[in-house]
């Protein structure tokens, strides 16, 4: 499992490059959330017994409404949109925005078998993952003139 997760690395980066921007400090941050987090929303992967875990910090969203998690060719991608406002008598305050993170999933996940849970502002994402990897094989090059 650990050499397929470093053989991925390379896109894993590229994918959270494109992440970075899409989260810089104007959409999902406030300024409290500023000093510890570009992004917005912060998230964490591993793998562990057979399984590819993803954990997003998402606090103060509602699960059914505001926050889709979604699997295609290979890609994981976690999408949510806030929406708060505050009435404090003649004050009023408001913020809002929307974010995206995507991660690739290691070979051998299996996407058919995704389970995602809410719990205390952690959404948790678990993809099975098969030991089973693809070998390389070699292909013949077909020499023309």
């Amino acid at each position: 499992m650990a050499t397929t997760l470093q053989h991925r690395d390379g896109r894993r980066q590229f994918a959270d490059l494109f992440d970075w921007a899409e989260g810089l400090p104007s959409l999902f941050t406030t300024p409290a959330m500023l000093p510890g987090s570009l992004r917005g929303v912060r998230i964490e992967e591993f793998a562990a017994d057979g399984k590819y875990v993803v954990r997003a910090e998402l606090p103060g969203l509602d699960p059914a409404n505001d926050i889709k998690v979604e699997i295609a060719n290979g890609m994981l991608t976690i999408s949510a949109t806030r929406q708060q406002e505050e009435h404090d008598g003649a004050r009023s305050e408001f913020h809002y925005g929307a974010l995206t993170r995507r991660v690739l999933l290691p070979d051998g996940a299996d996407e058919q078998a995704v389970v995602a849970k809410y719990t205390a502002g952690i959404l948790e994402v678990t993809v099975p993952v098969s030991a089973q990897t693809a070998e390389a094989r070699v292909i013949p090059i077909e020499h023309t003139d």
